[in-house]
């Protein structure tokens, strides 16, 4: 089962309340998607960090529901 872009969005707003989250589905077929996730939580945080902050946010659903998930994320400037 795939998972919609709006439950991806509402678990990591859960996890990461102040965060600026953007999820574009890459080929429609709702198992593709890029996030683009912004929070001070990540400050001073390596890269790596921060995507398993967003990877646990995601409750284990990665490579199930969620196929594949091209992430980016950064603290605010």
């Amino acid at each position: 089962m795939a998972m919609d872009a709006g439950e991806i969005e509402t678990l990591i707003r859960e996890a990461l309340p102040d965060a600026q989250v953007t999820i574009t589905d890459l080929a429609g077929d709702g198992d593709h998607y890029a996030a683009h996730v912004v929070s001070s939580a990540f400050t001073g945080k390596s890269r790596v960090q921060q995507h398993q902050m967003v990877y646990k946010a995601l409750r284990g659903r990665m490579g199930g529901e969620l196929h594949a998930l091209a992430l980016q994320t950064s603290a605010p400037a």
